[in-house]
């Protein structure tokens, strides 16, 4: 009689499925932690930015995202997750190599550089209780993601040819040097940094990079500037849910485990986000008389951001005060502060993601030296001596802005120079042509169908359409 049960449990619990070393539990959440994150990326934020957009560029916006997310994936397993988590090669960026062989994935995961030695306290490397394979694919999600934030910036501009280069090279060039720094066992997590999810390595450095890009790639042309209406919003909220809801396994994944912490982060994401959002709102409200979908959604992100570097490490009275400033400080920069600084008038950040992104993860950093606990530090952090200055460890607080010094600089260097060297060979600015036509011009396709009989509205190069006369002889 042929068994039924699956073949890896018909001799032992040790064969090579199911190791002595393999968490069951912990092996499931954390492969979806790393699904609800990769969800954030593809499709939330693809259809979060086409939603967001003005119509014209809605394939456009959505395409970028898109492309980004499959990009980071052949360049993580060439050589990406080695760089950012493997051995040392220098104190900020892990060595090179491949992450794709078959001995190397069926291991039990190890973050080799994670050995942790200061004075007396002396921590062995992270080796979680899963597959190399899983632990993989979890951080891809994470870098991915990262990419996919800095083309908020630049939507409805910049050339999709000189974005498809410079995707795997900053992926490769900056963000590989911050994950390593910070969290892979590099000279920044060795010192003492908290960024429990990455408030720093992803949401700081999208920000920054985003910000100086598009200061390279232009502003947008002045039409779409004055006037660049969401062109859905519903389908920018469904969005906004998918990211809201994938940051249970953003912060929930982090401790590389299914346990108490885990717990304790993905509650405190939730307050924070929703106390930005009613933050946020509330200023929309005192000061423009109404609530905007719009800022609920900025409000939305910026506490989802601002509790990722403290998520498991603070106390939920704690969250709730980070998501009040969430929701303040980042609407007080967008609103007011951008309005009033020439270098930010200057600089075409086209879904604010410089405020939403690198002031709240700033700000989250800062905060979670200030707030972080011991007894849920010590549950995280390889120091067990580890606190904010709440209690008792004012230095914490500078070592925060010291990190956060760090990610802006290597990400603004970094981010220019790749730009340079890609505008020797590429435009970074689409044509005249495709910045009137927008979408069907960049990829002879159309988000809607929506003149006439529901065939594909044609774009003329003023900017004014028509409808194909052999089916509807209407023409605008």
């Amino acid at each position: 009689m042929t068994s039924v049960v699956p073949a890896a449990y018909l001799n032992s619990n040790t064969s090579t499925n199911v190791p002595l070393w393999l968490n069951k539990g912990d092996n499931a959440w954390q492969m979806v932690s790393a699904t609800l994150v990769g969800m954030q990326g593809m499709p939330g934020l693809v259809i979060l930015y086409a939603g967001l957009v003005k119509k014209k560029w809605a394939l456009n916006s959505a395409f970028m995202a898109l492309y980004a997310f499959a990009a980071v994936m052949p360049c993580w397993i060439l050589m990406g997750y080695k760089m950012s988590f493997g051995h040392q090669l220098v104190p900020l960026w892990g060595r090179a190599g491949l992450a794709g062989s078959q001995d190397f994935l069926v291991s039990q995961a190890y973050l080799p550089a994670t050995y942790y030695k200061h004075g007396d306290v002396e921590v062995a490397a992270q080796t979680p209780w899963y597959p190399m394979a899983t632990m993989v694919f979890f951080q891809f999600a994470f870098a991915a993601v990262t990419v996919m934030l800095v083309a908020g910036s630049v939507l409805g501009r910049m050339n999709i040819k000189a974005w498809m280069v410079f995707v795997p090279a900053w992926m490769t060039f900056s963000y590989s040097v911050g994950a390593f720094s910070i969290w892979g066992g590099g000279f920044l997590f060795q010192w003492g940094i908290m960024d429990y999810s990455g408030g720093y390595v992803v949401h700081l450095a999208a920000g920054i990079a985003g910000f100086t890009a598009a200061y390279w790639v232009g502003p947008r042309l002045k039409e779409d500037r004055d006037e660049f209406p969401p062109n859905n919003l519903i389908l920018a909220l469904a969005g906004a849910g998918i990211l809201w809801m994938g940051w249970s396994g953003f912060n929930g994944g982090d401790p590389f485990a299914a346990n108490v912490d885990s717990s304790v982060a993905v509650l405190n994401t939730h307050i924070s986000a929703s106390t930005s959002l009613l933050a946020w709102t509330t200023w929309d409200v005192i000061f423009f008389k109404k609530p905007s979908v719009i800022g609920a959604i900025q409000g939305m992100i910026t506490g989802l951001v601002g509790i990722t570097p403290g998520a498991g490490i603070v106390q939920s009275w704690a969250a709730l005060i980070i998501g009040v400033l969430s929701g303040t400080i980042p609407w007080y920069t967008m609103m007011v502060l951008s309005k009033r600084i020439p270098l930010m008038q200057k600089i075409d950040d086209t879904l604010g993601v410089f405020h939403t992104h690198a002031v709240a993860g700033t700000l989250g950093g800062v905060l979670t030296g200030l707030f972080a606990h011991p007894t849920l530090s010590s549950l995280f952090l390889p120091d067990p001596t580890a606190k904010g200055a709440f209690y008792g460890s004012g230095v914490q607080v500078l070592k925060q802005v010291v990190g956060a010094a760090f990610v802006i600089a290597w990400n603004v260097a970094t981010t220019s120079i790749i730009l340079l060297v890609v505008r020797l060979f590429i435009p970074l600015r689409m044509s005249k042509e495709e910045l009137l036509v927008g979408d069907d011009a960049v990829h002879g396709e159309e988000a809607y169908a929506l003149a006439g009989k529901g065939e594909r509205e044609k774009s003329l190069q003023n900017g004014s359409s028509y409808t194909d006369p052999i089916t509807d002889s209407s023409q605008v």
